[in-house]
């Protein structure tokens, strides 16, 4: 019994570790190739593999119907992915908006939490400062939720000599908490996983019937094809980048929080 506990338990830290490795992993390759590699660097890349790709695959000629499947797919596919990628740039915007809504209500927070006295000043300055950090580091629907309830428990338990004061930051706590609950909305409103099938599927019929179409023995024709396919694969990437947050304008989401950080609460901007 004592034999088969201990290989029970050996089984069940190997599946833990082999479950960390893993998402460790997937952290590794997204930091990779979502957050390192620009969109220029991937637009020359697709760009060379589909030059290569147009000037070698086999073509084959098309009749009416083929071409007009064609028409129909490409179509579809600017249709589907259009509204989309409008969607995933408006969230962006949103969460922009957003958060430089809750960095101003951090900072008329912060205004009246320097008028504290020492002790609930400081206890209240660090507790504001980890959530924040919690924040830009994470970038989670519910991140800074402990710390965030850390800073309304001590509002609520304060028994020192300025209790109005508190009150007051206490309000303003829980009013900010309209722009956290906006926040998650925003950030859990990623592609569905549908979406991205339907899309894919769209994209791999538009993308091969571009490389496999004959326009003859024009190179200028194949480096065309090979162009049309890297924008049509650029698209894709975009969305990707939107919807997991690594696009150069989503990293400027977080910049009003570091601002205050940075400034020690003195400006946003």
């Amino acid at each position: 019994m004592v034999s088969w506990g201990f290989s029970m338990g050996g089984r069940r830290l190997r599946g833990e570790l082999q479950a960390t490795n893993i998402s460790d992993i997937i952290e590794v390759m997204k930091n990779l190739f979502l957050v390192r590699i620009r969109l220029s660097t991937y637009f020359i890349f697709i760009f060379i593999s589909m030059t290569v790709v147009s000037l070698f695959l086999p073509k084959a000629k098309f009749d009416s119907a083929a071409l007009t499947l064609f028409s129909v797919n490409s179509f579809l596919y600017g249709f589907y992915i259009a509204p989309i990628l409008s969607a995933q740039k408006t969230r962006i915007e949103e969460m922009h908006k957003i958060v430089r809504a809750e960095a101003n209500a951090v900072f008329a927070l912060m205004i009246a939490v320097k008028r504290l006295p020492d002790g609930a000043r400081e206890r209240l300055g660090v507790l504001v400062r980890e959530y924040l950090s919690l924040c830009i580091r994470q970038r989670k629907a519910a991140e800074g939720e402990e710390k965030y309830e850390e800073i309304i428990s001590y509002c609520i338990a304060y028994g020192g000599e300025s209790p109005e004061a508190v009150a007051d930051i206490l309000d303003k706590v829980v009013a900010n908490q309209k722009n956290r609950t906006d926040f998650s909305m925003q950030i859990a409103n990623k592609v569905y996983s549908n979406e991205w099938m339907v899309m894919l599927v769209l994209f791999g019929v538009t993308l091969s019937f571009i490389l496999l179409l004959d326009t003859g023995e024009n190179v200028i024709f194949r480096v065309l094809a090979a162009l049309v396919s890297t924008g049509l694969t650029m698209l894709v990437v975009i969305l990707v980048k939107m919807s997991t947050l690594t696009h150069k304008k989503a990293k400027q989401i977080w910049d009003p929080y570091k601002r205050l950080l940075e400034t020690n609460f003195y400006r946003i901007d």
